[in-house]
């Protein structure tokens, strides 16, 4: 069955759909605004070939249901530094979409301050602002029939859910709590990691521009770079060869220290960023 877990941890924060690749690093995953661990199935089953992959479930869905969302990045990011902590000692990297991204970022943060070894190898940040630009669309505000319209207009919606009452029920709660972390998230000044970033983004994204991407070199002491894939916000969905692709090039760039230095790359623009 598409979507069954291989693996829960005890915390209940982290899954793992597919046996790992030995020897590779962890790479872990952090969904977007309304997502869950299931988004992550298709990108498991690949990079398993060539990583452990831990894809976060928040809670408020899923087999998480019963569980109340939480509406803050920051505590997000407290609970899953502590569930990663058994992974403390693996070269762990991190990958967000959307307000993934910076979830993955603040995590990314907490775990570089442990001992022993917990700092991230790298993080992909994908489809969103840096954590440095500061834009509430008042999404979280909004009435059912607009947070509706915003699932429709990013087009990462199967539109059967779109008109199944039942579902949308189930959908909408967490999703605004998630809207709400994501539009109420204001990073502390001058924090950086110090592992490189990747910023992803689509050429299309009605909501994250080039410039915006740009931004999340504000927030690395290591390179920076950026990929940008034909598509829209979930471009991961309209190119996911090409998206996986670029994310066994980053993992390797951030193992081996040579960061988008690895030859001609098949999707898109990349750029690496002085």
């Amino acid at each position: 069955m598409i979507g069954a877990v291989r693996r829960h941890d005890q915390s209940g924060w982290i899954r793992q759909y597919h046996d790992p690749a030995a020897g590779g690093p962890t790479l872990v995953c952090f969904p977007h605004a309304g997502g869950s661990a299931a988004a992550y199935f298709r990108l498991s089953a690949e990079l398993s070939q060539v990583a452990e992959v831990l894809v976060v479930q928040y809670p408020g869905r899923q087999d998480r249901m019963a569980e109340a969302a939480v509406e803050d990045v920051r505590e997000l990011a407290d609970r899953i530094r502590e569930a990663l902590l058994p992974w403390k000692e693996r070269e762990l990297a991190l990958f967000g979409h959307s307000m993934g991204s910076v979830v993955a970022y603040e995590t990314g943060l907490r775990l570089q301050s442990e001992p022993d070894g917990a700092s991230p190898i790298g993080l992909i940040a994908s489809g969103r602002t840096a954590p440095s630009v500061r834009r509430d669309r008042g999404l979280h505000r909004m009435d059912d029939a607009g947070i509706i319209a915003e699932m429709a207009e990013l087009s990462g919606t199967d539109p059967a859910l779109l008109d199944d009452a039942e579902m949308l029920a189930v959908v909408i709660p967490p999703m605004r709590s998630d809207f709400r972390a994501a539009e109420t998230y204001r990073c502390d000044p001058g924090t950086r990691l110090r592992c490189p970033i990747t910023a992803y983004g689509g050429d299309v994204d009605p909501q994250v521009s080039y410039d915006d991407l740009i931004r999340w070199g504000e927030h690395t002491a290591s390179a920076f770079a950026t990929r940008v894939f034909s598509g829209g916000h979930f471009y991961l969905q309209q190119r996911p060869t090409e998206v996986m692709a670029a994310v066994r090039t980053d993992l390797d760039g951030f193992r081996s220290g040579r960061h988008l230095d690895s030859g001609p790359f098949p999707a898109g623009k990349e750029e690496a960023h002085p």
